[in-house]
């Protein structure tokens, strides 16, 4: 499963000029946008262009193959299969990477690195993605709970959010509890090993932690709080190339029908991909399924930029990053694609 679109139709140069101007302000950085990218995306893909996309555990490929959809107007010269944010973020300064699925808080972390990137597309999440798993043999049973505990933390990725958010409507400090730096991928690991009390989960990941761990006295603790976008972000260097950005341009509809059609046939998705990939038995696979979002994708992005501010000024509270304006994060050009590409009831 995946995260998620964004603000109001601008699409004149002014818009993407202003775009750019707010990025600038936000942070310095070599690789800034130039006039390529403020110019209107090509109506048609140059022929020989190839982009580099991110497709963890293979989920974009499977979608569009079960999907029967159409070949794509490019080449995609690699499906790379990462999906943490700090992984993401590496790709994209080695070059080794063109678009990306993550969350609202890698992009955040990115401009506070000094990496130049924007949001081409977004999904709005309205159910939690993520529930907190404890430690076996821990007594924690609420949020509340949480006070004195060792919690996993990773400030660049969606699970980081989630818990800061979920601290802070419990009416908890960050000193009230110690935050462990680690990246989602050791968070399994670290409960296992009791390294931590506390890890943000996938809604994905916990039937199988709970069949292996349930018995030890692990157990879950629901949140009502939503970790609201899923994006598709590309680095600055190939937006600024024409026929990588028109590129992009025609990748955006097809990750949203993609998004649309796994919503519209669960029983094929849970026996392909939970079943065949992830080694789930049904019924786990259709626990997962019966939390799934329904995709939404906004013709404009007025509350995603909301919440991404939001989300910055959470993190520049606890001094994870500087305070900073996202408003440059978005690139207004492809503001409207995914949303004109879904029907109606998927365009919020």
């Amino acid at each position: 499963m995946h995260r998620r679109l964004f603000l109001t139709s601008l699409l004149g140069a002014s818009a993407a000029v202003a775009g750019l101007d707010g990025c600038a302000k936000g942070v310095a950085t070599a690789d800034t946008g130039g006039a390529a990218a403020t110019r209107p995306l090509a109506a048609k893909v140059p022929a020989g262009t190839s982009l580099k996309i991110t497709s963890y555990q293979g989920v974009e490929q499977l979608q569009f193959r079960l999907g029967k959809f159409p070949p794509l107007p490019f080449t995609v010269s690699d499906w790379v299969n990462i999906g943490a944010g700090p992984d993401v973020i590496n790709a994209f300064r080695a070059r080794s990477l063109d678009v990306a699925n993550n969350a609202g808080i890698p992009p955040i972390q990115a401009q506070f690195q000094g990496l130049a990137a924007k949001i081409v597309a977004i999904e709005l999440t309205r159910r939690p993605n993520y529930l907190f798993a404890t430690r076996p043999g821990s007594d924690i049973r609420t949020v509340a709970d949480f006070k004195g505990k060792r919690l996993a933390f990773s400030q660049g990725q969606a699970q980081g959010v989630v818990l800061l958010r979920a601290l802070k409507k419990a009416g908890l400090a960050y000193g009230d509890a110690e935050l462990v730096p680690l990246t989602s991928n050791q968070f399994l690991t670290a409960l296992q090993s009791g390294q931590v009390d506390v890890a943000p989960l996938a809604n994905s990941q916990a039937p199988a932690y709970l069949k292996q761990y349930a018995a030890k006295g692990a157990r879950t603790v629901a949140t009502d709080v939503v970790d609201l976008l899923n994006l598709l972000w590309a680095p600055q260097a190939a937006l600024n190339d024409p026929a990588k950005a028109a590129a992009i341009a025609a990748y955006i509809p097809q990750w949203a029908k993609g998004q649309v059609w796994q919503y519209e046939h669960p029983d094929q998705w849970n026996e392909e991909f939970y079943v065949k990939t992830q080694n789930l038995t049904l019924p786990q696979a259709k626990s997962i399924t019966a939390l799934a979002n329904k995709p939404l994708f906004p013709p404009n992005w007025d509350e995603a930029i909301k919440w991404e501010q939001e989300t910055a000024d959470l993190l520049a509270e606890g001094g994870f990053v500087k305070r900073t304006d996202v408003s440059g994060l978005f690139d207004h050009r492809f503001e409207a694609i995914a949303a004109r590409a879904v029907p109606e009831e998927y365009r919020r």
